[in-house]
């Protein structure tokens, strides 16, 4: 690829890093940081985690896939004031339904109540049944947000499958090709040795990708090693490969976290994927640091072999969409690795020049160590007593690195190091889920956090004071950038507080509670489709039934609905532009956003007291029908084409998001879907409607045995699931 061409890829890169790891792009050296702090004041625990995304609104690198397009919402919530009476005798269909004890104080209290079901395994079960008994459906926020999870996850593996697999087995054959050049020509210099480790690291990935693929004779031992390490994945050590040649003291040399090799989330279910799984979790995990001189060696040797023919290209190729689907990397790569080599060596360059240059290279690394460093810790080391500058600890080139995402960057200012010990003495290893909301202006999850003992960390508070403070300001632009970060967007949808004018059973904490449960559970799918991409911190249509009035109703949220719609069209654009679409999907999609559009309008309706057309009220009736043909058709790739499919199938699901590398992981998961029964004003009257809502687990789990998607289910299916949180039981009953 010539220069030019380079040098506007790294222009428009430069322009898109939200939190930018290219210095020239000019901004703060910590652009999370508040810029000029008194020099005179001692950071207290926690100042360094004061971090603030600049403001301005900044393009995406993915810009050029595809752009947001806000969806207006415009009503004025006015449903007349209605309470439920304690013995429910104002509800028309109470006799429809057998409620415990339990369940009916619940429902004459808050206006719904959440059941626990152990047979539901997807949400059109739910939706199928109410048209079968028949009785009202609710349809809910928490059944379209996993209708997009699935598509999410179908779109990702059919793009993984049939266009990245592709073009990673054919970089990595190219990069040995070049690597093996550079080891013969630098062979007898001080720079041999990251010329092998760099054979070395190739080759791990080769082998990973193609078992028969040969290994260079001089690196055969310690590719053995790393791969007996990857098979083993029982935890942290030294990474041999890292090491090479340098016989560094555990306190110097670069430790990895093998347990991340587990494959999990989708990719546990083909061999292709699982292969591309491991080999993109080694491309983007393992660090070249910077502050090692001969790892610097071997980044600058990868940057020049990349540098060559087409590999940049197909390195895009393979950047481009997965930034799409979640965000750009977090560490320094080939684009800033690149222009600092051509700018000190010029764009002739060859590895053959580089040993007897010792000012030139002198230069090279002092203009490296300008580069920003990671906004996310993702390398297993030793506290401040022994690594007591972290930045220079886990900055440094990355293959294909890992990428950034807000909710890791609040967990990373949440945690130790940036905040200090408790009133107990104790460090907060890994955070809570509810810090996410929480940082999103959540007033009810910060009081859960605080109820918990999780705010008694020193500089906890301060430094979720800011993180609040500046997504108070950021515009919607901020979050358009990905289809990750609108994805967090929609969800901020379910963090509003309703007040007069919505239905009463909106209109207390119970549901405030709810809709973080569904927050949860939906963010929980996005980690678990993510989990190869995004950093951790160190996470039917029946008929025959009696004419029976079953009218419905639509969890009235139309701010997500509409958030929704403008996510779909935004994923859909972004695939088709780039080729990575085909016809059905597209057809998927264009249903789907139609009908998160009309549930907008529809809530809309509903919130200004509007009766619902007979159209509108049937698309309620058929909707687990539509559930269904969606649930088919993301599953389609994987072999499914029909509903006797679900049991292999469920929507249960689990992640790991953070790590202690004491030795634990906080595992996310959602289960079996649970009903939830409203009390909701049709036509001047008040009836119970029924819908299906996520159950959400959140635990801690041993390093060594992160949990896949099969054995969690099996827990689920034998009832071995973790309680749930405590704070579900002001609406969930038996």
């Amino acid at each position: 690829m010539k220069k030019s061409v380079l040098s506007l890829i790294a222009g428009i890169l430069c322009l898109a890093l939200l939190f930018s790891t290219l210095t020239a792009c000019g901004r703060n050296p910590d652009p999370l940081e508040d810029p000029s702090p008194p020099a005179e004041e001692s950071p207290a625990a926690g100042d360094e985690a004061a971090v603030l995304p600049p403001l301005a609104p900044l393009l995406s690198a993915t810009a050029s896939f595809a752009s947001y397009q806000e969806v207006p919402t415009a009503y004025t919530p006015q449903v007349p004031a209605y309470s439920v009476a304690p013995d429910l005798s104002n509800i028309t269909n109470l006799s429809d339904f057998e409620f415990s004890p339990a369940a009916m104080r619940l429902l004459a209290e808050n206006g719904f109540v959440v059941v626990p079901n152990d047979y539901y395994q997807e949400f059109f079960v739910v939706y199928e049944t109410n048209l079968y008994e028949p009785v009202p459906g609710f349809i809910t926020t928490d059944s379209m947000l996993h209708n997009y999870h699935l598509f999410f996850s179908h779109l990702l593996r059919v793009t993984e499958r049939d266009h990245l697999v592709p073009e990673l087995k054919a970089l990595t054959s190219a990069m040995m090709t070049a690597t093996e050049s550079q080891a013969a020509a630098l062979e007898g210099t001080d720079w041999h040795n990251a010329a092998l480790r760099n054979l070395a690291f190739l080759a791990v990935a080769g082998r990973l990708l193609d078992p028969a693929m040969p290994v260079p004779e001089a690196v055969q031992p310690v590719v053995a090693e790393e791969l007996a390490l990857i098979a083993a994945h029982e935890g942290i050590t030294i990474s041999p490969m890292m090491n090479l040649g340098q016989q560094q003291s555990e306190l110097d040399a670069l430790q990895e976290d093998y347990s991340q090799y587990i494959p999990r989330g989708h990719y546990t279910t083909d061999d292709a994927l699982k292969s591309y799984f491991q080999t993109m979790m080694w491309y983007g995990r393992m660090t070249f640091r910077l502050k090692n001189e001969d790892e610097t060696r071997s980044a600058l040797l990868l940057t020049l072999a990349l540098s060559e023919e087409d590999k940049l290209t197909r390195w895009d190729r393979i950047y481009q969409p997965t930034s799409f689907f979640v965000g750009d990397s977090d560490d320094p790569n080939v684009i800033q690795f690149q222009e600092l080599m051509y700018q000190i060596y010029g764009n002739q360059v060859t590895a053959a020049q580089f040993p007897g240059d010792a000012a030139k290279w002198e230069a090279f690394r002092k203009e490296a160590a300008k580069l920003q460093p990671p906004q996310i810790n993702s390398i297993p080391i030793f506290d401040e007593s022994l690594h007591p500058d972290r930045a220079a600890e886990i900055t440094g080139f990355r293959f294909m690195g890992q990428r950034f995402t807000l909710d890791a960057a609040v967990f990373q200012r949440l945690i130790y190091r940036e905040v200090g010990e408790n009133s107990q003495g104790q460090r907060r290893m890994l955070p809570k889920a509810l810090d996410i909301p929480a940082a999103l202006g959540s007033q009810e999850a910060y009081q859960l956090l605080e109820a918990a003992g999780e705010t008694d960390y020193a500089g906890y508070a301060e430094n979720m004071t800011k993180l609040q403070t500046h997504f108070e300001q950021v515009p919607p632009q901020f979050w358009s950038g990905t289809l990750y970060q609108g994805w967090l967007y929609t969800l901020d949808a379910l963090l509003t507080t309703p007040g007069e004018g919505y239905p009463a059973f909106m209109q207390n904490q119970a549901w405030t509670r709810k809709n973080l449960n569904t927050f949860l559970a939906s963010w929980t799918e996005l980690k678990h489709d993510t989990v190869l991409y995004a950093k951790q911190v160190y996470a039917q249509m029946g008929g025959g039934m009696e004419d029976k009035d079953d009218r419905g109703y639509v969890e009235p949220n139309p701010e997500l609905y509409a958030r929704l719609a403008s996510l779909v069209s935004m994923t859909r654009e972004g695939l088709d532009q780039r080729g990575l679409l085909n016809e059905q999907d597209g057809e998927s999609l264009e249903r789907l956003e139609a009908l998160a559009l009309s549930l907008k309008t529809m809530s809309e309706k509903l919130l200004e007291n509007q009766l619902l057309t007979d159209e509108e009220y049937d698309l309620i009736r058929s909707y687990g029908g539509q559930l269904e043909h969606f649930w088919l058709e993301a599953l389609r790739d994987e072999g499914v084409d029909h509903r006797s499919a679900l049991s292999e199938n469920p929507a249960a699901l689990v992640t790991d998001v953070a790590t202690d590398p004491g030795g634990q992981v906080l595992t996310e998961a959602t289960g079996t879907i649970f009903e939830i029964y409203v009390v909701v004003p049709v036509d001047g009257n008040l009836r119970v409607a029924r819908g299906g809502v996520f159950s959400h687990y959140e635990f801690p789990w041993p390093l060594n045995d992160r949990l896949t998607n099969e054995k969690w289910r099996h827990m689920v299916d034998t009832g071995e699931t973790p309680p749930l949180a405590s704070w579900t039981e002001s609406y969930v009953a038996p």
